[in-house]
């Protein structure tokens, strides 16, 4: 073995491919060095928290002779880990609920199938909040995860498993999903890359909550995709996972993404954005966007900080809250969602906070969902009138670098601090997911630049329905130009 650790700590997708491919390291090679490096550093991380070694390493060996013959698939001898919630034939699927600790699939997730034929070796699964309904991940089967570049903060949620594994340098791939920025926030705080893809984009059977049969069909708001440490490894296992589910949609349709609208970083018309009309953005965050924004425009792209054509984002963020929970319901305990409608049903109609919008969403009726998703095709059509005159929009992920961890109970009550003003947790957090979730647009995040203490920074870039290429090649120039990962100085004295 040739390549050094830094290389198989830290390398990309495709370098670590060419070594592959050199024959300069071995698959079972690459994946003892992660599995090593898992048991050495994990304890405290505790990311990767379902391990599937035994199987990883009969894959590896599977890989290297695949690759001794010859063969070249996309993933070809990658290890790669998986968000807890995907089913893989086995292995415990919980969701965090104690009362499916002993639920095990009998086939894999349609993605994991697709990894594996791409050959991928899975490692295992990484950490969750109880439900996917937080921005901290902890549960009370597999305990906290703690952010690898200060372990007193949470790594985000739901993906926060994947988001710390990456930083870590436990494998070059993580599979996450997202419905409220459970992709993108994960890699805002652990300083790594994630793809929020277009809705439907990616198949979601074989993700669903215990124990309902993985059948096909496509989820309202939520999605699955990648989360890496280069923007190109991103397109790489996009191009991997995505296309229509072949017992369904697969039948008559074929994956046909466009090509990026641009190259060239001096091409792109962009659309910053730096804070919301109805939650604040802290400083670190709003002061990175802007020194973003001038190097963006010093590179010579097309940056513009106000248009009349954007759609409304207040009015966005309210129909967003609303169909959050109506999604997120079905998730919920038969008395948890009766209670949840009794609140609802208390409100005010004159009341039009953001947590009286969310508890709406709880108790809505198909007749309400109905108006709510007729009003989501307008504003569908809004942002498809608004990208012909912008290629994407830049805007937060977070208000927030990564924040120390609240585990406070009722979940409602909670706050966070935006500069030393309390905020509803639950709203300062949603918001941001709005409008891509909303919209079903694609979403990539991307490290910008890290905080005076250290923490990362990272900024989504939305771009046009079906047009994820556009806004993955937009991070890759924005990588190349200013810089991308850097791994946590915390880990440099542990490896």
């Amino acid at each position: 073995m040739t390549a050094d650790a830094t290389d198989l700590n830290y390398g990309s997708i495709g370098a670590l491919l060419g070594a592959l491919h050199a024959r300069k390291l071995s698959a079972s090679e690459l994946l003892a060095h992660t599995i090593a490096r898992i048991e050495a550093l994990d304890g405290p991380i505790n990311a990767i928290i379902v391990r599937d070694f035994d199987r990883a390493k009969d894959a590896a060996r599977a890989a290297d002779a695949a690759l001794g013959r010859g063969e070249r698939l996309p993933l070809l001898g990658i290890p790669v880990s998986l968000k807890e919630p995907f089913n893989v034939a086995g292995l415990p699927t919980t969701w965090g609920f104690p009362h499916f600790r002993d639920f095990r699939p009998t086939e894999d997730a349609l993605v994991v199938s697709r990894l594996k034929a791409a050959g991928a070796v899975i490692i295992g699964k990484t950490n969750i909040p109880i439900g996917l309904r937080d921005f901290q991940s902890y549960n009370d089967i597999h305990g906290t995860t703690n952010n690898p570049w200060d372990l007193g903060r949470s790594p985000g949620g739901s993906s926060g498993g994947c988001g710390a594994a990456l930083a870590a340098g436990f494998g070059s791939l993580s599979i996450g999903s997202d419905i409220g920025g459970s992709i993108r926030v994960p890699s805002h705080f652990c300083g790594v890359f994630g793809h929020k893809p277009s809705l439907g984009l990616v198949p979601l059977r074989g993700y669903s909550l215990p124990p309902a049969p993985p059948v096909p069909g496509q989820g309202d708001l939520a999605v699955v995709g990648p989360m890496a440490r280069t923007a190109s490894d991103l397109a790489l296992s996009l191009e991997a996972i995505a296309g229509p589910d072949e017992t369904r949609d697969g039948v008559g349709y074929r994956l046909a993404l466009p090509a990026p609208r641009h190259d060239q970083l001096g091409d792109f018309r962009i659309l910053v954005i730096d804070t919301h009309p109805l939650m604040p953005t802290g400083d670190a965050v709003r002061s990175a966007i802007g020194r973003l924004a001038e190097r963006l425009e010093r590179s010579g792209a097309h940056v513009a900080r106000v248009s009349a054509s954007l759609p409304d984002l207040v009015a966005s963020a309210r129909l967003y809250m609303k169909l959050l929970n109506a999604a997120r319901s079905p998730r919920l305990t038969p008395a948890a969602l009766a209670e949840a409608q009794e609140v609802a049903a208390a409100l005010s109609p004159d009341d039009r906070s953001l947590q009286a919008e969310r508890a709406r969403g709880w108790g809505m009726s198909h007749r309400d969902w109905l108006a709510a998703d007729a009003a989501r095709l307008q504003l569908q059509q809004r942002w498809q009138q608004f990208f012909r005159e912008f290629d994407v929009v830049i805007y937060p992920v977070a208000a927030v670098p990564a924040f120390p961890h609240d585990h406070s109970e009722p979940f409602d009550a909670r706050q966070l601090d935006i500069d030393g003003k309390l905020y509803n947790y639950s709203d300062a957090c949603f918001i941001w997911a709005d409008p891509a979730s909303t919209c079903g647009l694609p979403a990539t995040a991307v490290p910008i630049e890290r905080t005076p203490s250290g923490l990362p920074i990272g900024v989504q870039i939305i771009g046009p329905y079906l047009e994820d290429r556009t806004t993955i090649a937009l991070a890759g120039l924005i990588e190349c130009e200013f810089g991308g990962f850097v791994s946590p100085p915390a880990l440099a004295a542990r490896q």
